[in-house]
């Protein structure tokens, strides 16, 4: 059988060296414009449920989190395998699907069991959510938002880490092929009412009655509206916080029906997320 190939490619030199040439010019074009990637994503067919909820700790995570969402996704068509843990104020679960099962179908079943557990889960233990469509192998690029030589003074970590959520982060996610961008470290600002006990027990507050009255004043609010002949008046109220002193100046009704401000019983300011670790550039912090 080999014999006869190479007769046959010796009687027919010019027909070989012929497709021998296209076979090659197909090969290098095919090279020039294979996608490649450093680290190939081999991750199975997989959906992510994420749940967080700081106020639980991992026992009452599984009870009252986990169970009832992975019992509620347990029967979707093509589900191969259900994995999940549980932590302090974290639930994770990981759905894998047949390797036939288009993933935004997939994502679309769970979305629409989560809309019915969401229903059943206790009040404050947080909102299920999807994963982005990618997973751990789909990191493609890492970077560090930093000032240049000279200005580190000019910016502190939660600046840098204000600047990378909301414009760095937010032009990023508009970009094609971009399932999701990740922000680590720096300091992440929020506004802290820190209660002080002894002043509640004296003006008879308490502390759901503080986060009652912030949760009730930061809204809008929006009504009719009034016809001034050929112009239309529309009426609507602002009343989102915007600064400490707006969170200070709330009102709150204590249990003798006397009004008692945020002020009076707590200290406003701005602090930061606790840290649980830190992102460090070369030997720079």
């Amino acid at each position: 059988m080999i014999s006869a190939i190479i007769r046959l490619a010796l009687r027919w030199r010019g027909a070989v060296l012929a497709v021998t040439a296209v076979l090659a010019a197909i090969g290098a074009w095919n090279l020039a414009h294979l996608p490649i990637d450093a680290v190939p994503d081999i991750t199975n067919n997989q959906v992510q449920v994420i749940t967080i909820s700081p106020a639980l700790g991992a026992p009452d995570v599984e009870r009252l989190i986990t169970f009832p969402i992975g019992q509620a996704c347990s029967n979707i068509p093509g589900l191969i395998e259900l994995r999940s843990f549980s932590r302090f104020g974290l639930s994770v679960i990981t759905l894998v699907f047949d390797d036939d099962i288009d993933t935004y179908w997939a994502r679309q079943q769970i979305s629409e069991r989560l809309a019915t557990v969401r229903l059943q889960l206790p009040p404050g233990t947080g909102i299920p959510e999807l994963a982005p469509v990618t997973t751990g192998l789909g990191e493609i690029y890492q970077y560090v938002v930093r000032p240049k030589p000279g200005y580190e003074s000019r910016y502190t970590l939660a600046d840098l880490r204000t600047i990378q959520d909301w414009i760095v982060r937010r032009q990023l996610l508009g970009t094609p092929g971009v399932a999701d961008v990740a922000s680590f470290g720096g300091l992440l600002k929020q506004y802290e009412v820190v209660i002080e006990p002894d002043r509640l027990a004296s003006l008879g507050v308490t502390i759901s009655d503080v986060a009652s009255a912030i949760e009730r004043n930061s809204s809008n609010a929006g009504g009719a509206y009034i016809e001034r002949g050929p112009t239309v008046s529309f009426i609507r109220t602002e009343g989102f916080l915007g600064s400490i002193t707006d969170i200070e100046n709330i009102p709150i009704t204590n249990a003798q029906g006397f009004p008692v401000l945020v002020k009076d019983v707590a200290t406003v300011r701005i602090g930061s997320a606790i840290r649980y670790g830190a992102m460090c550039y070369h030997d720079r912090g």
